[in-house]
């Protein structure tokens, strides 16, 4: 099968392997891994490629491809780049639609609490992540990951359902379109200044689920003193002085550095500060300590 491809080389390589014939195909970003295989591998290769113009649309059609195939493209393609190959075209997004709609569902996934999330492929639409799904697979999220974790775990699962879909295209047995139900839809925007803010008043589980839903980049953040604290790792603690207000530091007998939560408390264990340099548990009851001194 004919394939115009828009995203990451990986995705691209890998349709190759399957026999595919990659005629055309636009990489997201500069340096992307896997370019310089990919340049052997399509028939025509584009670095960050404007699909909004005329002349690129003509480049495509060219082409005559059959399907159009997207994988962490981040922008929208219009519709007339769309309506070009004679199969339509898919995409996989790293949620399981139309939960978690948008560039950020790694980090709203674990900021809300999900147990599951997944990968959904789905016909490209209009506006972003709305259209119709066409095939999912699901995941339990462990209670330990990162959004980064997550989002490595669920690059195999949307790399083999990429693949299984555009088989199923190629041999005439494409997927059936299921429209998605907008009454279940959620968005995961890029999380805000205030997203990454932690709220020292809410129970301590909520602040490790914002501390894990921004590491490590760009990190919940806090302000220990006059300092603004990125925080990157951090575990919950039963075992605090109990005087301590909510949101207030202090040093443990035992020398780690704890802050108060809504009912039990944090304690800091890797961190930078806004020179980005690295903050580890020594270093963080040593500005606790500077804090509190006279």
């Amino acid at each position: 099968m004919k394939i115009a491809f828009f995203g990451l080389p990986l995705a691209a390589i890998l349709l190759a392997r399957d026999g595919h014939e990659i005629v055309w195909a636009g990489v997201c970003r500069m340096g992307a891994v896997g370019t310089r295989r990919l340049r052997s591998i399509a028939r025509h290769l584009e670095i960050i490629p404007d699909a909004n113009t005329a002349a690129l649309r003509e480049r495509l059609r060219s082409t005559e491809p059959e399907l159009i195939v997207s994988w962490f493209w981040t922008k929208r393609l219009p519709r007339q780049v769309l309506e070009i190959p004679t199969l339509g075209a898919v995409g996989v997004h790293p949620s399981l639609l139309p939960r978690h709609r948008g560039p950020d569902p790694y980090f709203w996934a674990i900021r809300r609490g999900d147990e599951v999330t997944g990968v959904t492929a789905h016909v490209l639409d209009d506006a972003y992540d709305t259209g119709a799904t066409l095939a999912r697979r699901e995941l339990a999220i462990d209670p330990t990951w990162s959004a980064w974790t997550l989002a490595k775990r669920l690059d195999r699962p949307s790399l083999s359902l990429l693949r299984e879909v555009a088989r199923a295209y190629a041999t005439g047995y494409a997927p059936t379109p299921t429209a998605q139900d907008e009454t279940k839809a959620t968005l995961a925007p890029a999380p805000t200044d205030d997203d990454l803010a932690i709220d020292w008043r809410e129970p301590a589980a909520d602040v490790l689920r914002l501390v894990r839903a921004a590491a490590p980049w760009p990190g919940a953040t806090f302000t220990l003193g006059e300092e603004v604290i990125v925080l990157e790792q951090a575990r919950i603690t039963r075992e605090f002085p109990r005087a301590l207000e909510r949101g207030e530091a202090a040093v443990r007998a035992d020398g780690a550095a704890v802050v108060r939560a809504g009912d039990h408390a944090i304690e800091l264990v890797c961190g930078r500060d806004e020179r980005d340099t690295q903050i580890g548990p020594t270093e963080f009851a040593r500005l606790i300590s500077s804090v509190k001194a006279p």
